[in-house]
């Protein structure tokens, strides 16, 4: 193996033991549209047209990459997925009943974010720390600008949300190639 190849491998992302890397290519995609969809950017969008994504890739398919995590004794990663698996059906098919009730939603996924956020403190790569910590920061915007009726949180939370997508998907990437990427060494802390 030459010391390049070597270097590659000592800077490659591990995501979890069996199902990581599909678990946050799921998780980046689905924040990526919510989160995208939330900003207003695209013109005509609502959170209503995400809700098939949502569903399937954020909700039905990350949950069961916690399942094989947990199958593949990655405690973190299982909790992660499934819990956040959960949070993307909730949200595809539920309608909450007022704008306090849709706070009060979005402060409990909240909670479990900022676990997250916590679980991944020590040891986990940077990328990891914010994915968690930029969607626990999301969901907060969007709970206090449901409490305000606010729209420029929503957007913000948006952005926000994008921003953990975006990275989300990267770490994902990095993890399936490696750390390497058409030649290129990626970044991964």
């Amino acid at each position: 193996m030459s010391n390049e190849a070597a270097v590659a491998n000592n800077r490659s992302l591990t995501l979890g033991a069996a199902a990581g890397s599909l678990g946050y290519l799921a998780l980046g995609l689905t924040l990526l549209a919510y989160g995208i969809v939330s900003t207003g950017v695209i013109h005509n969008t609502t959170a209503a047209d995400t809700h098939a994504l949502t569903f399937w890739v954020g909700g039905i398919a990350l949950f069961i990459c916690g399942l094989v995590e947990f199958r593949a004794g990655s405690n973190a990663t299982g909790t992660a997925f499934a819990g956040l698996g959960a949070l993307w059906v909730v949200a595809a098919e539920t309608s909450p009943s007022s704008a306090n009730a849709a706070g009060l939603f979005f402060i409990l996924w909240a909670l479990l974010a900022l676990a997250l956020t916590a679980s991944q403190w020590r040891g986990a790569s940077l990328l990891l720390r914010g994915v968690y910590g930029l969607f626990t920061v999301a969901l907060v915007l969007w709970a206090v600008g449901a409490f305000a009726s606010s729209s420029g949180l929503d957007k913000t939370a948006g952005w926000v949300a994008a921003v953990a997508g975006l990275l989300s998907w990267y770490a994902a990437t990095v993890s399936l190639g490696g750390s390497s990427w058409a030649g290129l060494n990626l970044p991964v802390r």
